[in-house]
Formats: structure tokens, sequence, C-alpha cells
């Protein structure tokens, strides 16, 4: 089952890999204004999907689709049993890019301060 969430672009996480066999992931933060406080919401890009973060910048209004994974681990049979929430895009669209900055305007001898 697929949910959605739409916020703006807090933080893109550089791709990184784990494990022998090489899982990649890449995580991004959303944020979204909730009263007082703002919400930070974490998803995950997983595997080969992880290129497709490299379009998104701070600033921008994203709409992700996302599925949410459990697992369950525990480091040996006398360990403590610890249980994991993930949030795993599936598909996600720009809905509204900042602009970058305009550069400032050069300097002639027309506008100079002196």
């Amino acid at each position: 089952m697929n949910n959605t969430v739409r916020g703006e672009v807090h933080f893109v996480d550089e791709t990184k890999t784990f494990g022998e066999k090489g899982f990649q992931k890449r995580l991004l933060v959303l944020t979204q204004p909730d009263g007082k406080f703002q919400q930070f919401i974490p998803v995950e890009f997983i595997r080969e999907d992880c290129a497709a973060a490299d379009i998104l910048n701070v600033g921008d209004e994203v709409e992700v689709d996302y599925r949410l994974t459990g697992r369950r681990w525990q480091r040996d049979k006398d360990s403590e049993i610890k249980y994991f929430l993930g949030a795993e895009v599936q598909s996600f669209r720009v809905v509204s890019s900042d602009p970058p900055a305009a550069p400032a305007p050069a300097a002639t001898p027309e506008n100079l301060p002196f």
C-alpha cells in the first residue's frame, strides 16, 4: 500500500552503501508546518533509485509516494529484539522549485559608490 506526503525539501543526503552486498540508500528529509512546530519527515531512496534524488534541491516542494517498511532485528537469540520502521520512496514529483538566486549586477562606473 502506497501513501503520499507533500513537503519542502530540507535535506538530501549522499548515497550510502552498507554491508558486503553493497546495499544502498539515500535519505531525503521533508518539512511541513504543523501549527507551532515544524515537522521533519525522513523518507529513503533504496538501491538503484538513489540516483533519482540528484535532481532535488533544498527548497523544492515535492510530493512523494512511499511505502512503509518494517523489520525485526536481533543480534543473537539471547539479545533484545528491535523493530525498525522506514518510509521507502516509490515515486515523486517536484511540485515547484526554488529558483536559483539571481546573480548580483556587475559593477560599472555608473553604479560604483564612489
